[in-house]
């Protein structure tokens, strides 16, 4: 079975595509992902998930399922005037 493996380092707090690999159980998917992703210690969390599972969009798909969020305005701050003691927003 094929499992799509994702990391979570140390620096961020986002689990991160690491790659792929194949386990016949969750189990040893973890075990092979700590073995081959993390072999220097690069992560603080492994998810394993079966590759058949995920479902995505497609990059052919891109106008139809994201252009509708561009009519939204008030999705993009772009018109607030923010004051200057705010900083990383």
């Amino acid at each position: 079975m094929l499992w799509e493996v994702f990391v979570r380092s140390r620096r961020g707090l986002s689990h991160v595509h690491a790659g792929s690999l194949h386990a016949s159980d969750a189990a040893m998917a973890l075990r092979n992902a700590r073995d081959v992703y993390t072999r220097r210690n690069e992560g603080v969390s492994i998810w394993v998930v079966p590759a058949a599972e995920i479902t995505a969009s497609s990059p052919d798909e891109k106008e139809q399922f994201f252009d509708p969020a561009g009519d939204k305005v008030y999705r993009h701050p772009t018109f607030y005037e923010l004051p200057a003691e705010v900083r990383h927003l």
